[in-house]
């Protein structure tokens, strides 16, 4: 299959997906190097072919490629239904932004107060992604999109990239802490 070819077909898988469901928005191909996501201020969902691609290559043969773009598919709708909850987090989302623009990388990791603002950003991202991916079940029982078991390997797959990356973090702030604590200690004499 060449690369147009392709691409058309993620977008009928994609549309198909929608359209099955009910619920139909707007789609762009986007090559941020995100696989599939949600923009909840301008609601459409955008995809990555390239990403989606390499995205299988790391799932290694596990779902196939139809299974994962339908299980996504549902994930990006899942956020969709919870666009309202994504809107109300718009302020907290715009002090994440700034706070990462205004501050380099090693203050970022080396500022118990900004290292904390990424933890908790993280731990909002991670309860948004429950909540899409809970969403995405409910739409599936109802109207059995995929087949379970790779429904679970694409959540699976989707979710342990953002508690990876917030594992890392809360290993760093962790060790913040603990190096702050140790300071205030007095040292003692054995």
């Amino acid at each position: 299959m060449n690369n147009k070819s392709r691409k058309n077909w993620i977008e009928q898988l994609i549309h198909s997906t929608m359209r099955a469901v009910g619920i139909e928005i707007e789609r762009k191909q986007n090559p941020t190097g995100v696989n599939m996501s949600y923009n909840f201020i301008l609601n459409y969902i955008g995809y990555d072919v390239k990403r989606i691609e390499e995205a299988m290559k790391e799932m290694q043969a596990q779902v196939s490629l139809e299974c994962y773009i339908k299980a996504f598919t549902l994930h990006e709708l899942g956020h969709a239904l919870d666009r309202k909850a994504l809107l109300d987090s718009l302020t907290k989302t715009l002090e994440f932004y700034e706070m990462k623009k205004n501050h380099t990388i090693y203050e970022q990791y080396s500022d118990y107060n900004l290292i904390s603002m990424l933890i908790e950003e993280h731990e909002m991202n991670i309860a948004f992604e429950e909540t899409a991916w809970a969403n995405a079940k409910k739409l599936n029982m109802e109207y059995g999109i995929v087949d379970w078991d790779s429904f679970e390997k694409a959540k699976n797959h989707g979710m342990a990239t953002y508690l990876k990356l917030y594992e890392k973090d809360l290993q760093i702030y962790n060790k913040l802490v603990s190096e702050q604590t140790d300071v205030g200690r007095p040292f003692l004499f054995a």
